[in-house]
């Protein structure tokens, strides 16, 4: 395992950490990352865009005009996609965009996205925030002092309502908790920060 200087609130060394090689320490697999966030990011659409049929549109009961002797080609409805006002041919209708990933697959992902940041040295970990109230700018001071900057993501436990708080007016910051931590929000921060209570632990035997 890696040790890693746990620091406090106040940029100060606490203590040394061991980060879990099961989430820290593998060989990042940038195909599976593909294709994991690649899902995440369509389970985020919607799927509701849709356009009308021919059965769809209203009117073009009536034919539009005699079949012959007008010299145009022969029209049946005023509701086909050639005509103004009529149905769209071959539009888009609701449809679920979900992939499904195997849970092992989400696992490995996020390993891979963790160690790709611990490589770069771009993990933290401090042993507690300590805010006694939200506050922005003890926020602002704790990320300063700990010697973050750009996008940063920092995990939280659940209960962990005044740091969310205290976090949720900084722009380049992103607070998430342990259970929605994932593989393409690590990828969209340049740092991540734990505390002492949300680093993730070993993975047990069939995980």
């Amino acid at each position: 395992m890696a040790k890693l200087t746990m620091k406090n609130a106040s940029g100060k060394s606490a203590s040394s950490v061991e980060l879990p090689d099961d989430f820290f320490g593998i060989v990042p697999n940038i195909a599976v990352m593909h294709q994991v966030v690649t899902a995440q990011l369509a389970h985020r659409r919607a799927g509701t865009q849709s356009t009308k049929t021919r059965s769809e549109v209203s009117g073009g009961g009536k034919k539009p005009f005699k079949q012959k002797g007008t010299g145009s080609a022969r029209q049946g409805s005023t509701r086909a996609p050639h005509f103004s006002g009529g149905a769209v041919a071959l539009g888009p209708k609701p449809r679920k965009y979900t992939q499904r990933t195997p849970r092992k697959m989400i696992k490995l992902a996020l390993a891979s996205a963790l160690s790709d940041r611990q490589n770069e040295g771009k993990v933290v970990v401090v042993s507690e925030w300590g805010f006694d109230k939200p506050s922005t700018k003890s926020a602002l001071a704790a990320l300063n002092a700990i010697g973050v900057d750009g996008k940063i993501l920092v995990v939280l436990a659940a209960g962990d309502v005044v740091a969310k708080k205290s976090f949720a007016n900084l722009e380049n910051v992103q607070s998430i908790t342990t259970g929605e931590l994932n593989a393409y929000d690590v990828l969209c921060n340049d740092w991540v920060v734990f505390t002492q209570a949300t680093l993730p632990t070993e993975k047990k035997d069939g995980e």
